[in-house]
């Protein structure tokens, strides 16, 4: 089973990138731009940075869903989406899915030009929006690792 091993190594690692960067740019970055004077700074500050990293995000999400998907096929643990006890799977299996379609479609189809466009008329109330998604979508990420991390180590539900 070395290739689980490998798999589930290659897994967190996507995790610690993609969710790490969430949670830098969550508790680090937004807080520090939202004390930039300058409002139209703040957006154009964040957007090179967070285009920056998209990339990264991006790749380490296809590495999770890989990794994930390989896991799940080699051994054959299906009914875990589907029981209470191991619920972190399915609530992995959304997250995943949230920032894939965020990522990979409604950023750079919609939501990157609805955010400039928004951003240029009402900068402060744009900047918000941006870091309340950010929370949301890191406290999601947050208790969604941590039950996984409990439960695939022996605190289950039930």
């Amino acid at each position: 089973m070395i290739d689980v091993a490998v798999a589930v190594a290659f897994h967190v690692l996507a995790i610690v990138l993609w969710i790490g960067g969430a949670g830098f740019a969550t508790l680090a970055l937004l807080p520090a731009l939202r004390r930039l004077p300058d409002p139209a700074q703040r957006i154009a500050t964040f957007e090179a940075i967070e285009s920056r990293f998209a990339p990264v995000a991006r790749a380490a999400i296809l590495l999770a869903g890989a990794t994930g998907l390989y896991m799940a096929f080699r051994l054959n643990i299906w009914s875990w989406f589907t029981s209470l006890r191991t619920w972190w799977m399915g609530a992995m299996l959304v997250v995943w899915i949230i920032f894939a379609v965020l990522l990979f479609v409604l950023e750079p189809f919609f939501l990157h030009h609805r955010f400039i466009a928004h951003a240029k008329s009402a900068p402060d109330a744009t900047f918000r929006k941006a870091e309340w998604l950010h929370w949301v979508l890191l406290i999601i990420s947050l208790i969604t690792i941590l039950g996984a991390v409990a439960g695939t180590h022996g605190l289950l539900l039930g």
